[in-house]
């Protein structure tokens, strides 16, 4: 089916479901046709974004993250009148590509609102669980008009780094029952979060979500001695009951305020932007180097002799790279295919 990018422009600046849908297929395509007419269309949607509330929600297995993004997002639908897009980047495997996609079942209530967009999108294996075209997602959810953008991570690994880097609130998700408080907690996850919630502070469980609050609020003091910074709050919250989810998206605006205030906001996107060109030359060139024929050819004869006399890795690492640089000069963005301002 042909795509014509500028109708596609003009449906998803009107908020059509299924054009969004069509635009979010498109940018998650690798095929090179597709990748240049996502390139013409990003550009067309980039003046229409800029406003939304980005946020990141990460933590420890079993805290609860897509319950909680079920929840919350239901509230700002009902209470705060936004609309709300999730973008939820699920495991994949790396031999396959296959995702269990689960995410959009334990998020029922709000996939089914209409004021609400939740993609399901399978990390591919990239560093960090984060799906190749998540930028892409949310210039086009923006330009959409939602006013709110989730990013659930699948909570391993680099990927809350990776996710640190496309939004404005980072907030990390906290659960008692796992003996240790703290355990599975990293030093540098407790350092990108702008927002700490311990979930599931329910029923029996409250006192120790309390317990568990203290102990992470200590923790952050010693992640940061810093007494000019701004404090991270840690919050107690139930997504089965609502309890504190108003606290904590408060909590959430809170900050962006105080981004705003002292200039950080603009410094946040610009530096967004410039993780944004550097993943996009590294996707290109890495794109290039596992999908070109010859170097396919080469790879997999000298993939072929590793483990024998007849090559190792290192001479095998540089006769690829060899007949890489050999091909760049005949490779479409080597010559101004992939235009200027993508």
């Amino acid at each position: 089916m042909k795509i014509d990018v500028p109708e596609l422009v003009e449906k998803v600046l009107a908020g059509s479901r299924v054009h969004i849908a069509r635009a979010l297929t498109l940018v998650e395509s690798s095929k090179p046709a597709h990748r240049e007419l996502a390139r013409e269309l990003l550009r067309q949607l980039a003046p229409h974004t800029g406003d939304a509330i980005r946020v990141g929600i990460s933590g420890v297995p079993g805290a609860g993250k897509s319950t909680f993004i079920n929840a919350m997002g239901t509230k700002l639908i009902d209470e705060y009148h936004y609309k709300i897009a999730v973008l939820a980047v699920d495991p994949s495997s790396s031999r396959t590509g296959g995702s269990i996609l689960g995410d959009r079942t334990r998020m029922g209530d709000l996939a089914n609102r209409q004021e609400a967009f939740v993609r399901p999108s399978p990390s591919g294996g990239h560093l960090g669980g984060v799906a190749r075209a998540t930028r892409e997602a949310m210039i086009i959810m923006e330009a959409a008009g939602y006013g709110v953008i989730i990013i659930e991570t699948v909570g391993v690994g680099q990927s809350e780094v990776a996710v640190a880097g496309m939004v404005d609130t980072f907030l990390m998700l906290s659960v008692t029952g796992t003996g240790d408080q703290l355990q599975g907690i990293k030093k540098g996850i407790l350092e990108i979060a702008d927002v700490v919630a311990v979930n599931k502070a329910d029923g029996d469980n409250a006192g120790n979500a309390r317990v568990a609050a203290r102990d992470l609020s200590i923790a952050m003091k010693l992640v940061s001695s810093d007494s000019e910074k701004r404090r991270v709050p840690v919050l107690t919250c139930s997504a089965y009951t609502g309890m504190g989810l108003d606290d904590v998206w408060k909590a959430v605006l809170d900050h962006r305020a105080y981004l705003e205030k002292d200039g950080s906001l603009v410094r946040r996107r610009v530096e967004q932007q410039r993780e944004w060109l550097w993943n996009m030359v590294e996707n290109e060139v890495l794109e290039s180097l596992k999908t070109d024929a010859r170097v396919q050819q080469a790879a997999e004869k000298i993939e072929a002799g590793l483990g024998t006399e007849a090559t190792n890795a290192l001479d095998g690492a540089a006769k690829i790279l060899q007949i890489f640089a050999e091909r760049v000069p005949e490779l479409p963005w080597a010559h101004g295919e992939m235009k200027a301002g993508s």
